[in-house]
């Protein structure tokens, strides 16, 4: 087999690299380990993903946002940081950012379903399932890839969009600066008392760190992170127990709370890829960049990756060039790095900071909320680098 263009991974970005490429006219395949089945009605993993107004516009290009089911889209209007049990909170308003929203929260499961249902309604891309790459061979003109039921194609450019933890990357030889930071993440959508006013809440507490998605209704995605045995614990709560003990977390801020969904655990590593590009080969969504999710910048970089790399990619094309020609692949690595870089080193100081509990950093942290609330520009650049991506 022959194809201009092969993308490993059917997840989020691998689906939207797809749709953006679809109507081109070069020929796509994309391979995916899962059945074709799970990518058509994918499962509820209890991800929230907060989209930014620049990536509702790239969904919208694509043909995805108008997809997305009503129920699983929410309003994210604003935003507050709390530390530990004070009840002093660092307020970011939409309003600092001249909106009248931050955002929008939507469920991982209905991306990925309206993704595939755009791919599938313009045609023009190639499925290969229950299958995956096994090795590679770069040379001059493309990539060999030899898939484990025993396929073999030859790609003039290779994209990897497996994940994280990406064994595309891996066979391609480049690294990835892994951040584990030693703790686990469970999520679930809880029913709770209190109206939560369409305001996420990031709340460092000693020994934990919560976050409330706000859905809609009465109803938010909870984040819990803990270190592995203790989310252990209360994974294997009962419901009404877990229920108690969210009320008690959360010291009864939101009323009495109610378990709505499976609860699901994801552990908490970061990854920054050493190089996102090589030879006929580019790493696009978490393969390039997997971000704590504490500044729910994962998915909108995703999106930022697919829209760099689809446009030099059409432009090559429409201009009768070589797609995978080494300069074309490290303007793509410059922008996204350029994007990325300093957010992901950001991010990671943030979460060192506001998980260490030793008495003096936590009156420092308190100190620097209450002194952030006073510093307006400070906070309009947060409230738009929150709502822009």
């Amino acid at each position: 087999m022959n194809c201009d263009i092969a993308i490993i991974g059917a997840g989020p970005s691998g689906l939207c690299l797809a749709r953006a490429l679809a109507e081109t006219g070069l020929s796509i395949v994309l391979i995916e380990r899962q059945k074709e089945s799970s990518l058509a009605d994918p499962v509820f993993d209890g991800r929230e993903i907060a989209l930014t107004h620049t990536s509702r516009a790239i969904l919208e290009e694509l043909d995805i946002w108008s997809r997305l089911p009503q129920e699983d889209v929410a309003l994210l209007r604003d935003a507050q940081v709390l530390n530990g049990p004070s009840p002093f909170a660092l307020q970011i308003q939409a309003g600092y950012a001249g909106a009248d929203h931050l955002g929008h929260l939507v469920a991982n499961r209905a991306i990925r379903q309206a993704a595939w249902q755009s791919v599938q309604a313009v045609g023009g891309v190639q499925l290969l399932c229950e299958t995956r790459l096994r090795q590679l061979r770069q040379h001059n003109g493309g990539v060999e890839l030899a898939l484990s039921d025993g396929t073999q194609l030859e790609a003039r450019l290779l994209v990897a969009a497996d994940s994280r933890f990406s064994d595309t990357r891996r066979l391609l030889g480049i690294g990835a600066q892994m951040k584990d930071f030693g703790k686990s993440m469970m999520v679930c959508r809880m029913n709770h008392e209190v109206d939560h006013q369409q305001v996420a809440w990031e709340w460092f507490g000693y020994g934990q760190t919560l976050a409330l998605l706000p859905l809609n209704g009465r109803q938010s995605s909870v984040v819990v992170t803990l270190p592995p045995r203790e989310i252990e614990k209360l994974h294997e709560m009962d419901p009404l127990a877990f229920a108690r003990e969210m009320e008690a977390r959360f010291c009864g801020r939101l009323g009495s709370m109610e378990l709505a969904s499976g609860r699901h655990v994801y552990p908490l590593v970061g990854a920054y890829a050493r190089h996102l590009v090589a030879h006929r080969s580019a790493l696009i969504g978490d393969a390039a960049v997997g971000m704590h999710p504490v500044t729910a910048h994962g998915f909108n970089f995703g999106l930022s990756s697919v829209q760099r790399l689809s446009h030099l990619l059409r432009e090559a094309h429409q201009r009768h060039r070589d797609i995978g020609a080494h300069a074309l692949l490290a303007r793509y690595e410059r922008q996204q790095r350029m994007a990325t870089w300093p957010l992901y080193q950001a991010t990671n100081l943030l979460v060192e900071c506001y998980t260490n509990d030793r008495l003096p950093m936590r009156l420092l942290r308190g100190a620097a909320l209450r002194a952030a609330q006073q510093l307006i520009p400070l906070k309009r650049g947060i409230a738009r680098h929150l709502t822009t991506g």
